[in-house]
């Protein structure tokens, strides 16, 4: 039995009211008796045969203490009760942590949430005497938007945001005023609105695309870091909550907000990082890429390319890629090119350049004294300099390389923001930020051009078409659980130099399979839906 759960319902009854007065009548009776005895007590100790004392001033200073510290005790607590909605710490305090639903912080009518047309993803709404929170697409913004329950508090932006959306961040005293008076008179009280950067139509779009698989989708604007779209499944609806969804174990992990927190190999999305570190390094091939493949030691088994392995299953003896330069090894996405140009890079530019691409980070996306949203880079933990192999294997996005989908897709928007990553953001009225310089203007331009080719006539060349120039980078992460995680990193339109008209796009489906095949046409459908909803030329 939940205690909280039959508090709540005992406070629901009918019977409530009644069983309220009688437990005021009862502690009242209760305090009169105590008082009583305490005058009867004091009559009966008086010690009339002690002298007098001759001097009241420590007696009088020891009860002047004692009684200006209860005092101030007292008139510290009733500030809270009469002043306490003028605090904004005390609001989001008992709205996120009291989960009593008699806490007449939960009768505030939270401001909505609304994405950038306006499109309405959260609102209050008074049902039966009491404010509910509605949230209108159910799952599909469930992990971005959150939720804001009395029962099992805030979470997402519901909980970051929290003191924005009930009204305790007003402009000024006048409103500070109004709110507590509504407060206490029970005379609507609402808060303030949120206006977001999402697009709510290409976000259902995203969502509905991933279509009950595991995995993410993250969009954003190159320019300013305006977040599209940031959809993320299997999730939970927010109108249904129950205390079954928060307990461990969920098979499903529908609590993971798998595009900000979830880590995966990054399989060959990761050769952008590793052309990056070529490019800067001046070291861009050409390498002989043999047939038989790579390895740094006869104990480890060799590393090899896509093509070897369809042309066994096929009968047949494939010839290699041959020499090729590091444009052409990305189109053709060999491995057997980035774990030699790993190995001849070294480990210590290695370390250098994960750290130069954010490694190892938290990044808000909004942020406030309550509370944050925060997205999660990759990690990498450092390989020691024995360990060829080991660098091989990261060099081509596998071994212990793992990566956020929300990172990739900020790497992938400062490549085509001419090297500049600029801070993701959800909240319209959060000024863009710069983040860190990932590359120079130079080799990112390179890069787009690179990328643009693996489109053109590399291993995304199946997504190819006339409408939208696309630039990308597939990949298809082995994954020891199952079937391998599907990749897609890319941004369009390639044939423009103006960031701002431009979107960057990160697809992951576990256990998807191959990234060009799975997670590069569902990236090329939300981009032409982009297209169509005019946030692309």
């Amino acid at each position: 039995m939940n205690p909280l759960a039959t508090f709540n319902t005992l406070i629901d009854s009918p019977a409530w009211p009644t069983l309220q007065l009688g437990l005021h009548g009862l502690f009242f009776i209760n305090l009169l008796y105590l008082l009583k005895r305490l005058f009867d007590l004091r009559a009966a100790a008086k010690l009339k045969a002690l002298p007098k004392p001759k001097s009241l001033v420590g007696g009088g200073l020891v009860l002047l203490v004692l009684g200006g510290t209860f005092g101030g005790v007292l008139a510290y607590q009733a500030s809270w009760q009469l002043m306490g909605m003028t605090r904004p710490d005390f609001i989001a305090f008992m709205q996120t942590y009291d989960r009593r639903q008699f806490n007449p912080a939960h009768r505030i009518a939270r401001g909505r949430i609304a994405d950038h047309r306006g499109q309405v993803l959260a609102y209050s709404e008074e049902r039966d005497g009491r404010v509910q929170r509605l949230y209108p697409d159910g799952p599909a913004f469930a992990h971005v938007i959150g939720y804001q329950d009395p029962t099992f508090g805030a979470a997402g932006l519901e909980g970051s945001a929290n003191a924005h959306l009930n009204g305790s961040t007003p402009a000024d005293l006048r409103a500070w005023r109004d709110l507590g008076q509504r407060v206490v008179t029970q005379r609507e009280p609402r808060g303030q609105d949120l206006v977001l950067t999402l697009d709510a139509e290409l976000q259902r779009q995203a969502f509905a695309a991933l279509d009950g698989r595991a995995g993410a989708v993250v969009m954003l604007r190159p320019g300013d870091g305006a977040l599209r779209v940031l959809a993320s499944a299997p999730a939970f609806d927010p109108n249904q909550l129950s205390a079954g969804l928060f307990q461990r174990g969920d098979p499903e992990a529908r609590l993971l907000n798998r595009a900000l927190q979830g880590r995966y190999p990054p399989g060959s999305t990761f050769k952008l990082v590793l052309a990056a570190e070529a490019l800067a390094a001046g070291q861009t091939g050409p390498l002989v890429c043999a047939p038989e493949g790579f390895t740094t030691s006869a104990r480890y088994p060799l590393i090899r390319d896509h093509d070897y392995y369809s042309a066994r299953r096929s009968g047949m003896t494939w010839r290699g890629h041959g020499s090729l330069s590091l444009s052409r090894a990305l189109a053709e996405s060999c491995n057997v090119f980035f774990a030699k140009l790993g190995v001849q890079l070294g480990h210590e530019r290695f370390a250098a350049t994960l750290n130069d691409f954010l490694f190892g980070r938290r990044i808000p996306l909004h942020r406030s004294a309550h509370g944050s949203l925060t997205m999660v880079t990759g990690e990498a933990p450092r390989i020691a300099k024995t360990d060829q192999y080991g660098l091989a294997q990261a060099s081509i996005g596998q071994g212990r390389v793992l990566m956020s989908p929300a990172h990739l897709a900020l790497i992938t928007a400062a490549i085509a923001n001419d090297g500049l990553a600029v801070k993701p953001r959800l909240v319209a009225s959060d000024q863009p930020e710069a983040l860190a310089r990932l590359m120079t203007a130079t080799h990112a331009r390179q890069l787009q051009g690179m990328m643009r080719r693996v489109v053109t006539e590399g291993t995304a060349r199946g997504i190819a078409m006339a409408e939208l120039a696309i630039a990308g980078k597939t990949g298809t992460a082995q994954n020891a659980d199952g079937a391998p995680h599907s990749w897609f990193v890319g941004f369009a339109p390639a044939d423009r130099r103006a960031p701002e008209q431009t979107l960057a796009i990160a697809v992951l489906v576990e256990q998807g399979g191959y990234g060009s095949t799975v997670a590069a046409p569902l990236a090329r459908d939300l981009l032409l839906q982009a297209q169509q909803l005019g946030l692309l030329p």
